[in-house]
């Protein structure tokens, strides 16, 4: 079975819930010089951090390139490159702590922060992180002398301090050859990459002169890996067994196959994701252009029982697209705003659309039959396969002709913001804060933008800009009716989220968006 793996994370990576793995003793002792290995899914590909919002590539780009400020696993911003900032909605001004260096031992210059952040802002650039994390137009001056960055936003935005101040950054060789970002070169994080075995293993090595670790970490401490090794290890049973012989430290797991490790009472950082979303593609052509159609299609779904079959049991219903603990913004924006299973209404709507049932079942209008084609990750967890094959069936039902069309991570980015070939999507969407679903929800549709369902929804546009405006949680009510806004017209339907636990042996950590380098401690027996 495949292993679990998002593919899409905008804050990356990929969720923690804000707490930490630590064996049921505490009292173990630390061990110095030892290997931290851990396994990912699927091959991240570049590792260029301005150029990727794949998972894989950004946890794998956590231990190579450091942030302005870091958030910890329970939500509070403490120092990283910065040991000052202040911000408002429009403006941001980052102080740089002394003595940074880079991988390759060349100093890290307050301009060098400056260009990251331009590279992003700049639309020419075709950053994907543009509107998801740094707002397009967004620019950046430098103060050598008094190492400060100030960031002028593009656009007000309410998250402004956590989104660039979160931006990986790397040094000034690397802005002028991207290709050894690409390799994972040139960086400002805790490791630099030694070696590269595509589709099998990455191998990190700490830096021992590393000492901006979050908030008042000390470089000289117990228990610090030597080296990381990150395994890309598709077959979830396989991790499953590969950590209980040993040879793993940290895996992800999804599927049944946790079962064994609760078994073992290992210890474990449980991740909110929302594994169970529906996406509808409203380009010309297509049927999710109808709200009426997408409505009624999800009216038609039993959601609480698709939500079982694809958590196996073990999930819950979905309240946001936002995930990643701890949420700006609480409250429920799904559950009211979702119609209710009613396989009656669903007919009725299908049919007042003008999609009228034939003889055999099957619903046509004007000579078209209604079809779509459901695009399902294979590198999603497991028990996606079933829950495709559960849609498609309660579909067929309501006389509704469905493909599914499996895809790997590089078919899902080809057919998502390439060809444009899938009607409704079942790829999860992580996001920690709610500013960064505006560029997905709305604006530039690909290839000028990452808008790839085609979304058109005015309240949602009027709401997050108004919530924009307002720093940080005073915007909350209008960012929770911009998303709800998107799940009343069936745009974007998350319908249960996903307890994904990564199990630990040997190691503690936290997780902060994806493993926090600086919190792992390796563990003597």
């Amino acid at each position: 079975m495949k292993r679990a793996v998002a593919l899409f994370s905008a804050a990356l990576v990929l969720a923690g819930c804000g707490s930490s793995a630590n064996p049921g003793s505490g009292s173990q002792d630390l061990a110095d010089g030892k290997t931290f290995t851990m396994s990912i899914g699927a091959d991240p590909g570049s590792l260029d951090p301005a150029l990727t919002v794949l998972a894989a590539a950004r946890s794998v780009g956590r231990f190579l390139y450091g942030r302005l400020i870091e958030r910890t696993s329970s939500g509070e911003i403490v120092a990283g490159l910065a040991e000052k900032w202040e911000a408002t909605t429009t403006t941001a001004t980052f102080t740089l702590r002394e003595g940074i260096t880079c991988a390759d031992g060349a100093p890290l210059t307050a301009e060098d922060v400056a260009a990251n952040i331009r590279f992003v802002g700049d639309p020419q650039n075709k950053s994907p992180l543009a509107g998801i994390q740094v707002t397009p137009g967004t620019t950046a001056t430098a103060d050598a002398a008094a190492r400060t960055v100030t960031v002028t936003s593009g656009a007000p935005d309410a998250f402004l301090l956590t989104n660039a101040g979160t931006l990986p950054i790397v040094c000034a060789k690397g802005m002028a050859d991207r290709s050894l970002l690409a390799k994972g070169e040139q960086g400002t994080g805790m490791f630099t990459i030694t070696e590269i075995v595509p589709n099998d293993h990455y191998t990190l090595t700490r830096r021992k002169d590393f000492a901006w670790g979050p908030g008042d970490w000390q470089r000289d401490q117990p228990g610090l890996p030597d080296r990381v090794v990150i395994r890309v290890i598709a077959n979830e049973t396989t991790a499953v067994n590969l950590l209980l012989s040993g040879q793993l430290t940290a895996a992800t797991v999804a599927g049944p196959d946790q079962e064994r490790l609760f078994a073992q009472k290992l210890a474990h950082v449980d991740s909110a994701t929302p594994l169970g979303t529906l996406t509808f593609n409203q380009a010309d052509g297509h049927p999710g252009k109808d709200p009426v159609v997408r409505r009624a299609l999800v009216q038609a779904l039993d959601l609480a029982q698709v939500g079982k079959v694809l958590t196996n049991g073990k999930g819950k219903p979905s309240q946001s697209l936002v995930t990643v603990q701890p949420r700006p913004c609480t409250g429920d924006n799904v559950g009211p705003n979702l119609p209710g299973f009613d396989k009656a209404a669903a007919a009725a709507a299908l049919d007042g659309a003008g999609w009228r049932a034939g003889p055999d079942g099957t619903r046509t209008k004007d000579g078209a039959v209604l079809s779509v084609k459901l695009l399902q990750p294979t590198v999603v967890g497991p028990t996606l396969t079933a829950t495709a094959e559960l849609i498609q069936q309660a579909w067929q039902q309501a006389g509704v002709r469905v493909e599914i069309a499996p895809a790997d991570a590089a078919g899902i980015n080809q057919t998502l913001f390439g060809t444009g070939a899938w009607d409704v999507s079942m790829v999860p969407l992580t996001l920690s804060l709610p500013s960064q679903l505006v560029s997905f929800a709305s604006g530039p549709v690909p290839p000028q933008g990452v808008n790839f369902s085609h979304i058109t929804n005015a309240e949602f546009e009027a709401e997050s800009k108004q919530a924009a405006s307002m720093a940080g949680a005073a915007g909350c009510e209008h960012w929770n009716k911009a998303e709800a806004a998107l799940v009343e017209d069936a745009s974007l339907v998350p319908y249960f989220d996903a307890v994904v636990p990564t199990f630990v042996k040997g190691a503690k950590f936290t997780i902060s968006d994806s493993i926090d380098p600086a919190s792992i401690r390796m563990l003597a027996s």
